[in-house]
């Protein structure tokens, strides 16, 4: 078994280390992102301990006043829960770590580290696989055991900036159809991670020429995965300039992916998306943008103010991922300018309506009774002042006059 002696920068934890046993070892993640002085504002450590994980995690817990959960009472595994990170701890199989870093996906994650004795574990060579930034399975078997680590390989490939080793990447290939039997929610959070880093875009092509995607995006294609990079470039120029991209970044990013990657036709998009366990809200983002693009794509005509409201209404805060789809599908920056200059311009009456008139103005200044009527009141009244031809509050209840005794002459 390789063991080197070298002194490991931690991350900084809210407890003190001599809670744990002298033999206790931080495992996985943790430790390879510390070999590669990755540094995170969140941590998520892992620690194998000789005996007694769950007793030596709930003292912790009650010590500290934080949370704590068994997750697996069978093989002793338990988490401890501070505002700054997660700690979770198992006991460890077998006399030594070796059986335990054998069960593990990969090598580089196959590291343990004695901090007590400041010393790695390392007997499958991770360390060495680390300084070649290389991904390589520790066994076929692990694969099979748990599939997802097969869409996992990929996404610490894009994470990292490693290469995934040609034989693992072979192993990962003949399996890709055993990604169909995990569950979805599970395959949904690795491919999160994945759409969520700018740099994924060849792993996200890899993923799918190796058959990881097949099942659960189906209509994909290359030239859509090719677009991916105008996306990316896109963002970047906007993030430059567009206030609201930073704080909305990743998340913003994700959906833009996501709505290039499902099939373009919204109700099978929709199946997809719920066959991936995606929330309500999610969904509608995507599907707006699907619905939507078509008015972006018809360069043949102009949408009138009227059509540009309705079509503000309908996406709202979704409007800068719309655009970004747009762009990459090949809509003219021509067409788009003067909507994002709406967009940008808080005063705008098209793209931020301010009503000149409430419901409540409507029935107390016209003796009306609450029904779907004072809807379209308020929507024709908005419409009557974007197009121009009212501009004050009492020129809105007199045209909310007008358009009530036309419609009752119409209606008899």
């Amino acid at each position: 078994m390789s063991v080197k002696e070298v002194s490991l920068a931690l991350p900084k934890v809210p407890f003190s280390l001599d809670w744990l046993p002298k033999s206790a070892c931080l495992v996985g993640g943790a430790v390879r992102d510390a070999l590669l002085k990755r540094e995170k504002s969140y941590f998520d450590l892992d620690f194998v301990v000789p005996e007694n994980a769950i007793e030596i995690a709930k003292q912790i817990a009650n010590y500290y006043h934080v949370g704590f959960v068994i997750l697996d009472e069978t093989r002793q595994i338990a988490r401890v829960v501070f505002p700054e990170g997660t700690l979770d701890f198992a006991q460890q199989e077998g006399q030594n770590l070796v059986k335990d870093l054998n069960r593990r996906d990969f090598t580089i994650n196959a590291i343990a580290y004695n901090f007590h004795e400041q010393k790695l574990i390392d007997p499958l060579h991770g360390f060495e696989d680390l300084k070649q930034s290389t991904i390589r399975m520790v066994s076929y078997h692990n694969l099979v055991d748990d599939p997802l680590r097969l869409l996992r390989a990929y996404r610490q490939a894009a994470q990292l900036n490693f290469t995934i080793e040609p034989t693992t990447r072979k192993t990962i290939k003949q399996l890709a159809n055993l990604l169909t039997k995990v569950a979805a929610e599970r395959v949904q959070s690795e491919l999160n991670y994945l759409l969520a880093i700018p740099e994924s875009n060849q792993w996200l092509i890899a993923a799918w020429e190796d058959g990881l995607l097949d099942f659960w995006l189906p209509q994909i294609s290359r030239e859509q995965l090719e677009k991916l990079s105008i996306i990316n470039a896109v963002i970047d120029e906007f993030n430059q300039t567009w206030q609201a991209w930073k704080s909305n970044y990743i998340n913003w990013l994700s959906l833009a992916k996501l709505a290039l990657l499902v099939t373009q036709e919204p109700q099978q998009a929709e199946a997809e998306l719920i066959n991936l366990k995606y929330s309500r809200q999610q969904i509608k983002v995507i599907i707006t943008i699907l619905r939507q693009l078509p008015k972006l794509q018809q360069n043949s005509s102009v949408m009138s103010l009227k059509e540009q409201y309705f079509f503000f209404l309908e996406v709202k805060d979704i409007f800068p991922i719309l655009v970004v789809v747009a762009i990459a599908q090949g809509v003219s920056r021509t067409r788009l300018n003067p909507l994002i200059a709406r967009y940008l311009n808080p005063q705008d009456s098209i793209a931020h309506p301010q009503p000149l008139v409430n419901g409540n103005d409507l029935i107390k200044n016209l003796s009306l009774q609450p029904s779907p009527l004072i809807g379209k009141l308020l929507t024709e009244i908005q419409v009557a002042y974007i197009e121009g031809n009212i501009a004050n509050k009492a020129e809105a209840l007199e045209f909310a006059q007008s358009f009530i005794e036309k419609f009752e002459v119409d209606k008899n």
